[in-house]
């Protein structure tokens, strides 16, 4: 067992690396139960106002991080396949007058699979978007009436044959762990979804978060989870099966073939930097933290104000950054870096190197300095493994 001193943990140089770019559009159909996300209902958009105001955001962003490489832009939600195509085309040519950009720069769109959405598809595709992420959530209709999901499976199935012809690369949500779902009806449901082809799956347990729906109605004793034991027994049998199938989990709800993993989630996960625009969209870049206005109509009045959206922007501790580093990367197969971490928050010792002696010999991580990585057993329990780490 290496010890912390072996570490060449204050010497190691930070690299190059090409950053993120998060654009958030607030705006959905409707409010699912379960969601927590910055997501609002509005009758009616400024589309123009929209444009202008992300444009002038990003142009903030772009003289914070002068001369580096974009590698990766995501456009989540809400809901942002309901952007005008022109919308999303115009802030990716603004990218490059702002950064370099990578040649093999990954563009993600979140989209709803419905059919009116999927007819934007091809514009999307002409605008510059590579790689569309489909919230289908359930493969059956009745699941989707209680996710609150606006599609039918049929139409959501329609909406992924159009995405997987209009993009180069496809993924897509489940939910499971759902209120009285058996094994069994996880496992027909999981076959299905792997008979698509898709390179890469997103597969959440339901989780009950405060201020939804959901959350009301659990209150209310109207909705029971399920039993803990059963979630993490599908937990494991999804990750089994997944990796049989050639789609192993790199990060802990998410699957996909060697080399189609999210290189944007990856940027996150490996406490990369980046920024972001839009509506209570956080960034991390260059030690500090940026977070947006959360509501839109504040957002939009902060930008025709300062010129950007930031309600506050602060300088992390170094602590901050090594525990976020950690809780962030541990969540991934290949682990973390112990000797970056250091490096790039200046805490000499970022984990707890008596903990991860332990943890070891129970078998539930593995240390080969500097990499430190949850096992397969450790993933069912990483929460635990967090709180013990983490220095």
């Amino acid at each position: 067992m290496a010890t912390a001193h072996t570490l060449p943990l204050l010497n190691a140089k930070q690299p190059d690396e090409a950053f993120a770019l998060y654009v958030h559009w607030p705006f959905c159909v409707s409010k699912c139960p379960y969601c927590d996300f910055n997501s609002h209902v509005r009758e009616t958009v400024d589309q123009a106002a929209w444009r202008a105001a992300l444009l002038a955001d990003l142009a903030h962003e772009g003289t914070m991080l002068p001369g580096r490489t974009l590698g990766s832009i995501f456009f989540g939600g809400g809901t942002p396949s309901l952007m005008p195509p022109a919308t999303v085309a115009a802030i990716i040519d603004a990218v490059a007058g702002n950064w370099r950009v990578a040649d093999d720069v990954e563009i993600t769109l979140e989209a709803n699979p419905s059919s009116v959405e999927a007819a934007r598809f091809a514009d999307l595709a002409a605008a510059g978007v590579n790689r569309v992420s489909l919230g289908l959530q359930a493969l059956d209709d009745a699941t989707l009436a209680f996710l609150g999901r606006a599609h039918s499976v049929t139409e959501g199935l329609g909406a992924l044959e159009t995405a997987q012809a209009a993009f180069a690369r496809v993924s897509f949500d489940l939910i499971y762990a759902r209120p009285d779902q058996t094994p069994d009806a996880w496992a027909a449901e999981l076959e299905r979804a792997l008979s698509f082809g898709t390179e890469h799956l997103s597969l959440y347990q339901l989780t009950i978060e405060p201020g939804t729906r959901f959350a009301t109605l659990f209150q209310q004793g109207k909705l029971t989870p399920l039993d803990n034991d059963a979630a993490a027994d599908m937990f494991e049998s999804t990750r089994a099966r997944l990796s049989a199938a050639g789609l192993p989990a790199y990060e802990i709800s998410n699957h996909a073939k060697p080399g189609a993993e999210s290189r944007h989630n990856l940027t996150y996960w490996r406490y990369g930097d980046y920024a972001g625009i839009g509506p209570g969209a956080h960034g991390r870049r260059l030690g500090q933290a940026t977070v947006r206005h959360k509501k839109p109509e504040n957002w939009l009045s902060a930008v025709a104000r300062n010129g950007h959206g930031m309600v506050s922007e602060d300088a992390l501790p170094p602590r901050d950054r090594a525990v976020e580093a950690l809780l962030m990367g541990l969540r991934l197969g290949e682990g973390v870096d112990v000797a970056r971490i250091a490096a790039r928050s200046g805490v000499a010792e970022p984990v707890d190197f008596g903990a991860v002696e332990r943890l070891v010999k129970l078998g539930l991580i593995e240390f080969a300095p500097p990499r430190l990585a949850v096992t397969e057993r450790g993933f069912g329990v990483l929460d635990a493994i967090l709180a013990e780490v983490v220095a």
